[in-house]
């Protein structure tokens, strides 16, 4: 696991009106930066985005409608796990988590069968200058959003 990345397993209370589930709060240890901004991104069937990096900002990643296949590169040059990529499976098939995604680490996403709500939580509001893009195909990377499973 990248170093400062952390998965928290959410525990869900059903019942026969449906469930309710908890995912962060502001005195939980994962969420200790704090709020800035809450977004909400609709993803069509087999999108990817890809790549995106904060200078200081904090994401913590929830998704309560469908599936993705989250990667991670850690960029940060002082890491003890400098240069390692890391995949997570969030969305309905996958269990209640929340993903917590430190400044440093590249991360995005691709859509794994029908639509999917992204939920995430940033430590600052948004501003273009903490913004940073990596293209998706970097060869530094070399993460292959194309790839599926092997057919066995």
């Amino acid at each position: 696991m990248i170093h400062g990345v952390e998965i928290k397993e959410l525990t869900t209370y059903p019942d026969e009106r449906g469930f309710f589930r908890e995912v962060i709060r502001v005195t939980d240890s994962f969420f200790g930066e704090g709020f800035g901004q809450l977004s909400h991104s609709l993803m069509y069937p087999g999108v990817a985005k890809a790549w995106h990096i904060h200078k200081t900002q904090v994401d913590w990643w929830y998704v309560p409608v469908g599936n993705i296949k989250v990667g991670l590169h850690d960029k940060r040059p002082d890491s003890p796990t400098k240069g390692e990529t890391q995949v997570v499976f969030l969305g309905q098939n996958f269990g209640g988590k929340a993903l917590r995604i430190p400044p440093g680490v590249a991360h995005g996403c691709r859509v794994l069968g029908d639509t999917a709500h992204l939920l995430y939580v940033t430590s600052n509001t948004y501003d273009p200058d903490e913004e940073g893009r990596i293209a998706y195909d970097d060869e530094e990377i070399g993460f292959d959003w194309e790839a599926w499973p092997p057919i066995s």
